[in-house]
């Protein structure tokens, strides 16, 4: 079995490169991404080269091989299965299952994890909009685009908060752009850096800086 610190690199390495439209990540993404010195980042990826998961070039960066990308999606599907089952079961805020997630993901076994799944009607999301990889490892994303490159005037549905950082979250509560809110772009100002949103059936509209608005992705009502 990989270690739990083997886990977080090969989960890390590809929440990172799904970001990216294709290449290798540089070693000070995983760096950053994982909070230690590039030094240490590299000597791991060395070992996890070594181990087949990913490979490895001095200077370009890393990416995963197949065997590393069937891991980080398990270790994905542990992770939000858990998330959901938190907040739907035992009543967690969305806020603080990350976390949680983080340590549990780890140390659940195979067994308890489908009983999870089946428990909670085989989810296909969890509660941050996040896609839950299958069994067979397939994930499946849905098409969306975030409150910057959304269509104006357009009723489009709140689909997944890619930042889940809990002052993050409690905004995103706080504003009622929890998924599953229906929202209409109104305005979006590439100078002020802003978009302004309606939200439909709620009787309020709000204005979110793009730093905000780049974190929230949304699905036409088309592609529901």
């Amino acid at each position: 079995m990989p270690s739990a610190t083997v886990e977080d690199y090969i989960k890390h390495i590809y929440l990172v490169s799904e970001k990216r439209a294709s290449g290798d990540v540089a070693m000070g993404q995983v760096a950053e991404a994982l909070g230690v010195v590039p030094g240490t980042a590299t000597t791991m990826v060395k070992a996890l080269s070594d181990a087949g998961l990913v490979e490895y070039a001095p200077r370009v960066g890393v990416q995963l091989t197949e065997p590393g990308r069937k891991l980080a999606l398990h270790v994905l599907r542990r992770h939000r299965l858990i998330e959901q089952f938190l907040v739907e079961v035992l009543g967690f805020d969305w806020s603080e299952v990350h976390e949680e997630a983080e340590q549990m993901e780890h140390v659940v076994s195979d067994l308890l994890l489908e009983r999870i799944d089946r428990y909670l009607g085989h989810p296909t999301e969890d509660p941050h909009g996040d896609p839950i990889p299958s069994a067979a490892g397939e994930l499946i994303h849905g098409a969306v685009e975030t409150l910057m490159e959304c269509p104006l005037q357009t009723k489009v549905t709140v689909a997944r908060i890619s930042d889940q950082d809990t002052e993050f979250l409690n905004y995103i509560t706080e504003s009622g752009l929890n998924p599953g809110v229906t929202l209409s772009v109104k305005a979006r100002s590439e100078r002020a850096e802003s978009v302004e949103v309606e939200l439909i059936g709620r009787g309020h509209s709000l204005t979110l800086g793009k730093g905000a608005a780049v974190k929230i992705q949304v699905r036409s009502q088309s592609a529901i």
